[in-house]
C-alpha cells in the first residue's frame, strides 16, 4: 500500500458535519468529476475513498447511485470503482456550487467562509487528485493535479491561506500544484486530519533530519583533518628547506623549539601542538602563537627563494 493510498483512507475516517461534507464533496466532483448530459460520472481506484463519496452523495441528497466495479488490467491488476449519478443532478451542482456546462469554473464567491470548510475542501480535492511520496523512499514532494492552471492557482491561494506555500507547474496537459517543503508538507497532513499519517510522516522526516546532520558534521570533520593535513604537511617542507640551507639559526629559540615539535608531532593542529608544547615546556603559549611562529618560518623561506631567484 502507497502512502498515498493510506492517507486517503484515513481521510475517510475522520467524521464531518453537513457544511464540510458538502464542501468535501464539492472539491471532490470539481477535480475528478466527469459531467455529460445531466450525468456526473466519479472514477477512483481508492474503495476507501469511493464509499466515502458515496455517503457524502446519498446522505445529503438521498438518490440511487450506480455502482460499477472493474479490474483494470496494467502493469497489475487493479480495482477501479465508477459511480454514476443520473439523479437530481441540477440540483447537485448548484447546490455544490459547480457549473455544470463548464465544471472547471471556481466563482470567486465561493462558500468557503471558514477554516472548517477551507481545509474541508483541500480534503476533497487531496482525495480527488492528490498524491504524496513516502518520505522513507524518496524526496519530500506533496502534490494535487488539475486539468486548468485556474484550478492549481485556486488551491494554491487556498493553502496559502494555511501559510502553506506551493507553486503550480504545467506538466503535459495538466497543471500540478506542489509543494516540497517537508514542514509545510507535515503541516497540511495534520489540517487534512491524518493523524497517524502526520505521526509517520515526522518520524521519517526527524530520522532524515537527523542523518543528514550527522553527514554534514563528519564531512566538517573530514574537512577538518585535511585542512590540518595539508597545514602540517606545508609547515614541514617550509621546515625541511630550512634545515637543507642551513637557515634555522635565523629564527629565534621559540620558532625553532616549536619546529622540533612539529617535526615531533607532524599530524597534529596548531591547537594541538600548542597543548602539547604549553604542557611538556611549561610555557604557556596558544593557537595564535604557533600559528605566528609559521608565519616567520614561512616568511624567512619565502624571502631566501626570492633572493635565490634573483
Amino acid at each position: 500500500m502507497t502512502f498515498t493510498t493510506r492517507l486517503k483512507e484515513e481521510i475517510t475516517k475522520n467524521d464531518v458535519g453537513q457544511i464540510e461534507s458538502l464542501v468535501e464533496l464539492s472539491a471532490f466532483i470539481k477535480y475528478a468529476g466527469q459531467i455529460k448530459k445531466n450525468k456526473i460520472t466519479l472514477i477512483m481506484e481508492n474503495a476507501s475513498v469511493a464509499r466515502r463519496i458515496y455517503k457524502d452523495i446519498k446522505s445529503n441528497f438521498g438518490i440511487n447511485i450506480k455502482i460499477t466495479i472493474r479490474n483494470q488490467k496494467r502493469f497489475r491488476v487493479k480495482q477501479i470503482y465508477i459511480l454514476e449519478i443520473t439523479e437530481k443532478v441540477e440540483h447537485i451542482l448548484e447546490t455544490l456550487n459547480i457549473m455544470k456546462d463548464n465544471k472547471n469554473t471556481l466563482p470567486e464567491e465561493f462558500f468557503l467562509s471558514t477554516q472548517e470548510e477551507k481545509a474541508a475542501f483541500l480534503k476533497g480535492a487531496f482525495m480527488a487528485c492528490g498524491s504524496i511520496n513516502d518520505p522513507s523512499t524518496a524526496g519530500y514532494h506533496l502534490e494535487f493535479t488539475s486539468d486548468m492552471k485556474k484550478e492549481g492557482t485556486f488551491l494554491s491561494n487556498l493553502l496559502k491561506e494555511f501559510n502553506i506555500i506551493s507553486k503550480v507547474l504545467k506538466r503535459n496537459n495538466h497543471y500540478m500544484t506542489y509543494i516540497k517543503s517537508a514542514e509545510m508538507i507535515s503541516d497540511l497532513i495534520r489540517l487534512l486530519g491524518a493523524t497517524n499519517s502526520f505521526f509517520y510522516f515526522e518520524d521519517i522526516r526527524i530520522y532524515r533530519d537527523h542523518k543528514n546532520m550527522v553527514n554534514r558534521l563528519n564531512n566538517c570533520e573530514i574537512a577538518n583533518q585535511e585542512k590540518i593535513l595539508k597545514t602540517g604537511i606545508k609547515q614541514l617542507d617550509d621546515i625541511r628547506y630550512l634545515r637543507e640551507n642551513d637557515l634555522t639559526g635565523l629564527l629565534d629559540e621559540n620558532v625553532q623549539e616549536a619546529i622540533r615539535y612539529r617535526e615531533a608531532y607532524p599530524e597534529t593542529s596548531l591547537q594541538e601542538l600548542a597543548d602539547i608544547i604549553s604542557q611538556e615546556t611549561g610555557r604557556q603559549i596558544g593557537k595564535s602563537g604557533i600559528n605566528h611562529y609559521f608565519i616567520k618560518v614561512k616568511k624567512l623561506v619565502e624571502k631566501h627563494k626570492e633572493k635565490n631567484n634573483q
